[in-house]
């Protein structure tokens, strides 16, 4: 099983808060570090030092790590121009060389678009669609060929479709709890699909409708991977557990029930039944960015395991 480091830098972190986190994350082993792509503090708390914006945040540690895999859980689709996106994210592949990972999603957080003056039209599902297409297809689009698109929302006119990432193709992770469109566009689109903060007696039957989707596009189910997203909070005793509890706002009874929270005994456990369930792949959301040494504890009394799994 892959364990990947994943924040929600709008809390409250600097740029350079998230490079100490990644490069933490690379230097113990862990197999990515992926970042939110929000815009707006969520809750109370102080705003400060304000947003930092996504792929311009990757860019920077892409050129200060070297072997992590970099990526967004998930780049709304309302923020960009996919065929702007598509630069930003095929350049920040070049200069990670070939580590970088597309989450994408349709957008969810109308008061962030409210504060920042970004459209938040009420249906975006079939702007995510256009915009997997179109991303899809202009790196797909032979160097030397043109790419148009012609959608609903976008239109591209013999596009040059450069530059192309250095992965072929680069990975893309389509999410959501949606109980037919998503698992189509995962089945058309992603090859990873992934479950955020899911209940965790809904990962089996919403894997059951991707793989479904898969065989109905006829597609392999198994060429996908599959992966969760819960917060993290772990101790060596019940005291750090409180600790690092207390520290994020959380209680720790509901990050037993929601997350992967306790001894790393008992998180080795959780990580073993998402296993059973056919899940390869977990996030573990970090919330406090200061606390490095929670890394340190995961990547040595957690990490081995999960690996074996």
């Amino acid at each position: 099983m892959d364990l990947r480091i994943f924040t929600e830098p709008q809390q409250g972190a600097s740029y350079d808060d998230q490079l100490a986190m990644a490069q933490r994350a690379e230097q113990l082993g862990f197999d990515a570090f992926f970042r939110s792509d929000h815009f707006l503090r969520m809750g109370d708390g102080d705003p400060l030092p304000g947003p930092t914006d996504a792929w311009t945040t990757l860019a920077g540690i892409a050129r200060e790590t070297s072997s992590i895999r970099l990526g967004t859980l998930v780049t709304s689709a309302t923020f960009r121009h996919p065929g702007i996106l598509a630069v930003q994210v095929a350049q920040v592949d070049a200069m990670s060389g070939g580590r970088v990972e597309l989450g994408l999603g349709a957008g969810w957080f109308g008061q962030e678009h409210a504060a920042y003056g970004v459209p938040f039209p009420d249906k975006r599902f079939g702007i995510l669609e256009e915009q997997l297409e179109l991303i899809t297809g202009m790196w797909g689009t032979p160097v030397g060929e043109t790419y148009t698109f012609a959608g609903e929302h976008y239109r591209l006119t013999d596009s040059p479709a450069l530059p192309k990432p250095v992965q072929q193709p680069l990975p893309i992770i389509v999410g959501g709890g949606g109980p037919r469109r998503t698992p189509r566009l995962a089945a058309r689109f992603a090859t990873e699909y992934n479950q955020s903060f899911p209940e965790k007696d809904v990962v089996v039957p919403q894997i059951g409708r991707v793989r479904a989707a898969c065989e109905e596009a006829g597609r392999n189910p198994d060429e996908l991977v599959y992966s969760v997203a819960f917060i993290a909070c772990v101790g060596k005793d019940d005291a750090e557990i409180a600790r690092r509890a207390a520290a994020i706002g959380r209680e720790v009874d509901e990050l037993r029930e929601h997350g992967l929270t306790g001894t790393p005994a008992e998180v080795v456990d959780g990580l073993g039944a998402l296993a059973e369930q056919g899940i390869s792949r977990v996030y573990l959301q970090c919330m406090d960015m200061s606390d490095l040494e929670h890394l340190d504890l995961i990547a040595a009394e957690v990490l081995p395991d999960a690996q074996a799994l």
